[in-house]
């Protein structure tokens, strides 16, 4: 069969047509099926998947307790929209993360449908909370892509190109990462000078910041840093938001990454992973913080859905009654050692492994060919024709990231890993 024959080749022309060109696909690649850690495509080739969907799958494609209890909600009603009516679900599904978040403070949930939703409405929050308008966030970190989570942004292209103007009162410090020559020491200075040249401590809101770069490339804050920085809100009344829309549930080894710098942030944004896949997302916290806005100013109409709440209360009893949590300290393991395998191999072209607990990624020396594309991007690119799905991070898409599902299984991991080291091969020696 040509290529010009293959549903997939159908497909993208279809897709050319009818779909607009700022939505970028990293694979030629459209999806029939999905089982665990495996994909296929329309055109029956079988891949194994170190994407998750972008980090939305850490048990895995189609967990049968997920199915189950998203079947179950099915059969009884799909929408009634929170504000209107309520149900169970919802309020279960609070309770439950209320228990988990992390520190001893009294606790409070509010349920939204996106990543980018749940940091704007944290924002909310603590504006209402302290009655201050200015916000820091931090370079290299990703936020969303609405207007306040894109000016919270710390990555211009591909996400803010042509957007502006975006919100005022956001302000940046650079990120603790000393590859980029801000060790602990130096960033915290750098946080303090911005209060005394952009803004006065006393009138941010909120401090926003990652405790591992997702989309800025696999970078975990230091522990000090993130204990400093709880130091500091404490000092000028700040309200600490840690975003764990991509390291939350598992991703880090811990149910929250920021549990193991031992800091109980003031509240907390979660999404990707808590529902199997499901558009869900949320903010909790310290509930004294949470009810600072008066009624009707936080919800959504699809807000905390029936079916993702169903599939979240799912996703946590298994990571209850399945230890997933040992599973994924078990996964750091593996994937530390194959790509530490990989580096020692390709020393000239890679440059670190970097990442918390199983969430790792490769960094690439940036390496570009006369198209533009970075050695990572070359090396994803070849993976695929191996039967790996897999993406880049980083300001420069020099990392390859590790997003595969915590509960894969050693073959389906060996299989991931057997594919990039033939894509490195292909592409690494190569290079001139």
């Amino acid at each position: 069969m040509r290529a010009t024959d293959t549903r997939t080749a159908n497909l993208l022309e279809r897709r050319a047509r009818a779909v607009a060109r700022g939505v970028a696909t990293s694979h030629p690649l459209f999806v029939a099926r999905a089982e665990g850690a495996r994909l296929w495509d329309v055109d029956g080739r079988e891949f194994v998947d170190f994407a998750g969907g972008i980090g939305a799958m850490n048990l895995g494609h189609r967990h049968h307790a997920v199915v189950q209890a998203v079947r179950a909600q099915l059969d009884l009603f799909t929408h009634t929209s929170f504000q209107v009516a309520m149900y169970e679900g919802y309020v279960a599904l609070a309770e439950r993360l209320n228990e988990l978040a992390p520190g001893t403070s009294e606790k409070k949930t509010v349920l939204f449908s996106t990543g980018a939703e749940a940091n704007e409405n944290a924002v909310k929050i603590a504006r209402a909370a302290t009655g201050r308008g200015a916000v820091v966030s931090f370079s290299h970190g990703y936020a969303g892509r609405t207007l306040l989570a894109l000016s919270m942004t710390g990555k211009v292209w591909p996400y803010k190109q042509n957007f502006g103007p975006f919100a005022p009162e956001i302000y940046q410090a650079p990120y603790p990462d000393a590859r980029q020559g801000f060790d602990t020491e130096r960033a915290l200075r750098e946080l303090r000078d911005l209060f005394e040249t952009r803004v006065a401590a006393r009138q941010i809101a909120a401090f926003l910041i990652e405790p591992v770069l997702g989309e800025g490339g696999f970078v975990p804050a230091p522990f000090a840093y993130l204990r400093e920085l709880r130091n500091i809100a404490d000092q000028y009344g700040i309200v600490l938001i840690v975003d764990e829309i991509q390291t939350g549930f598992g991703r880090t080894g811990t149910l929250f990454a920021i549990e193991q710098a031992q800091v109980e942030p003031d509240l907390l944004t979660f999404a990707k992973s808590i529902a199997g896949g499901l558009p869900l997302s949320g903010v909790v916290g310290r509930a004294a913080i949470m009810d600072a806005v008066e009624p009707g100013g936080l919800g959504g109409t699809y807000a905390g859905n029936p079916l993702a709440c169903a599939a979240a209360l799912a996703t946590l009893e298994v990571f209850m009654t399945d230890d997933v949590l040992a599973r994924a300290s078990v996964l750091a393991k593996i994937v530390r050692m194959r790509l530490d395998d990989l580096a020692a191999r390709y020393q000239n072209d890679i440059l670190d492994v970097r990442g918390l607990g199983p969430m790792l990624a490769v960094a690439f020396r940036e390496g570009r060919d006369s198209s533009g594309k970075t050695l990572a991007q070359r090396v994803v690119a070849a993976a695929l024709d191996f039967g790996l799905v897999a993406l880049t991070a980083g300001p420069r898409a020099d990392v390859l990231r590790i997003l595969v599902p915590l509960l894969a299984t050693d073959q389906e991991i060996a299989r991931g890993f057997d594919a990039l080291d033939r894509a490195c091969q292909s592409v690494l020696t190569s290079v001139k």
